[in-house]
């Protein structure tokens, strides 16, 4: 916009790149960023360059880490290594880590089978899953990947890969939301909450 200077136009342009991020929203952002004394500015952008170059893959779960060692789950000692959830991507694991329910380790596929988007097996971290189980101390693959087509599709991919192990391969129970009504559930949650129902 020419009664705009190009470099807050600029500014506005990269952060309507953001998911989610209209062009009000990043407009509004660029703005406060304006707002701000140049050292928050600095700072900002700072911890954007550090983390992009110092947050690395953990070589054993594939989740986000510092550096070049184990993230802290896989280096907790309080972790059932007998247990991995499969996940497609590391918010999942902040997703589950969140219910404080599950003390098992992950493992992170970053994205799932998708022909349409041309990802394929090979484009995950599945090679390292398969030498996770391959070497004998895992006893259940849990599959957390979310419940539509292409999700559903990599779970079933990956039980077919796992069971020649002998590992114990279970899916996440779906269903009605706490707090949901049965009005407003559609049929595939229905009958996905029918049969996952289990004895009170």
């Amino acid at each position: 916009m020419e009664y705009f200077p190009p470099a807050l136009e600029k500014m506005t342009e990269q952060f309507a790149r953001l998911p989610g991020v209209g062009y009000k929203t990043a407009q509004r952002l660029a703005f406060f960023m304006l707002s701000l004394p140049e050292s928050e500015v600095e700072a900002f952008a700072e911890a954007m360059l550090y983390a992009k170059r110092s947050i690395a893959l953990c070589p054993r779960c594939q989740n986000l880490t510092e550096g070049d060692g184990l993230c802290p789950i896989c280096e907790s000692d309080k972790r059932d290594e007998s247990l991995i959830c499969v996940v497609a991507d590391p918010k999942d694991v902040i997703a589950l880590e969140r219910s404080r329910e599950y003390h098992g380790c992950y493992h992170v596929l970053h994205g799932i089978i998708s022909p349409m988007n041309h990802i394929g097996p090979d484009d995950l971290y599945i090679k390292s899953l398969l030498e996770r189980v391959s070497e004998g101390s895992v006893s259940e693959v849990i599959m957390a990947t979310n419940p539509d087509t292409e999700g559903e599709a990599t779970a079933m991919y990956l039980s077919r890969l796992l069971k020649p192990f002998g590992v114990r391969v279970t899916r996440l129970a779906y269903g009605i939301p706490v707090g949901g009504h049965l009005e407003y559930a559609d049929d595939a949650t229905l009958m996905r909450a029918m049969e996952g129902r289990r004895e009170m």
